[in-house]
């Protein structure tokens, strides 16, 4: 019989991979990754007015091994805080420093889930290792879940080729209506919970309350980018990304208004105003350290700049060091530096880079330089 490590999260997602695995006959065990120091700025603890509060981190393992025991499962458990703070969080911090709008669950796909984890689990003698990814794999590509709207392939985009293999997901066939209607039927105790949003270590806290532990707040000027009228002040870069609307930080001008832009160099966030997003439109942009999953080199594909963003068509000229130029001809808004620019060829995942600089009309938009 051969031998699955499916990694469970303490979700419902990562429950029903073991349902399915089990009912097709695999030896099942389960793997926990604790990837982050619960202890270290905790919002959760020492908290007088939720004294029987646990940190989120430690009811998913709570979550986990409750699941595990009620399906006569197995159930591992490994630290990678070290790594993940090495390979993750140190970069998710220099990139907030160079004031881009960083993906660190994407590294960790990279460096933790599908690299370590998968090597962790050889160790205890898998044939594969399986997630709960919504995704697929079929013929050596990585496809689109059948649930687009659950589909996880952007965030996929950066594991090595090489680290797919004998790996299962066992949902990516499955919406997650049908996902949820699975974890009832069994009676699972994951079954109603709710869905983890926003960046794995910070969870539900505070964005900026979070940061302020890692990074001293460095405030500065906020300028219409129309005018150069300054017109408030913010607290720190870091806190603000391109096409943010709320909480921008000024007040007593009632018109719409977004962040258009950052200038690290001299500390200054541009906002713009209006109901129109001619600040946010580009044609263009330039992406490094680019990551093929796919052995295909297409001239034309789409590509997906944000996880929940459409897909554009755009045209790829392959550059020296390893960089891409992308063109879309417009019609993109708030193409984001440090943001992943995800490649498709109609169901296919090809890879993708991240991003280094935007253009329109040829010329790189001044505001946005670093």
């Amino acid at each position: 019989m051969e031998k699955v490590i499916v990694g469970v999260s303490g979700g419902v997602d990562s429950a029903v991979a073991l349902i399915l695995l089990k009912k097709e006959g695999f030896d099942v065990e389960g793997l926990f990754m604790r990837n982050w120091d619960s202890t270290i700025n905790n919002d959760y603890l020492g908290n007088p007015n939720n004294l029987n509060d646990i940190c989120p981190q430690e009811q998913d393992y709570n979550d986990a091994l409750e699941l595990c025991n009620s399906l006569g499962i197995k159930l591992h458990r490994i630290d990678f805080i070290k790594e993940y703070w090495d390979y993750v969080f140190t970069y998710f911090l220099d990139e907030l420093k160079k004031g881009r709008t960083p993906n660190p669950d994407m590294l960790c796909n990279r460096y933790i889930k599908f690299d370590l984890f998968v090597k962790h689990a050889k160790s205890l003698g898998a044939d594969y290792i399986a997630t709960g990814h919504y995704a697929r794999i079929k013929d050596g590509k990585l496809l689109r879940a059948v649930d687009l709207n659950k589909d996880q392939t952007y965030f996929l985009a950066d594991v090595k080729r090489e680290n797919f293999r004998n790996v299962l997901f066992p949902i990516g066939d499955y919406t997650k209506d049908e996902v949820r209607k699975i974890a009832s039927d069994y009676n699972l105790n994951v079954a109603k919970k709710k869905d983890s949003t926003g960046i794995c270590f910070i969870g539900e806290r505070n964005f900026q309350k979070f940061t302020q532990n890692y990074l001293k707040p460095n405030p500065g000027d906020i300028l219409d980018v129309k005018t150069k009228e300054v017109i408030g002040r913010h607290n720190g870069l870091m806190n603000y990304t391109i096409g943010q609307r709320r909480n921008v930080g000024i007040s007593g001008y009632p018109d719409r208004h977004y962040v258009c832009g950052k200038n690290v160099e001299k500390n200054i966030l541009y906002v713009a105003f209006g109901e129109d997003n001619k600040y946010l439109e580009s044609d263009a942009c330039l992406i490094e350290n680019v990551n093929f999953i796919s052995g295909i080199r297409p001239t034309f594909c789409t590509a997906k700049f944000r996880y929940r963003g459409l897909d554009h068509p755009v045209e790829l000229e392959y550059l020296e060091n390893n960089e891409i130029m992308v063109k879309y001809n417009g019609g993109a808004s708030s193409v984001t530096p440090g943001q992943a620019c995800v490649l498709y060829l109609g169901e296919e995942c090809l890879g993708c880079g991240f991003i280094k600089n935007v253009y329109k009309n040829n010329e790189k938009l001044w505001y946005l330089a670093n």
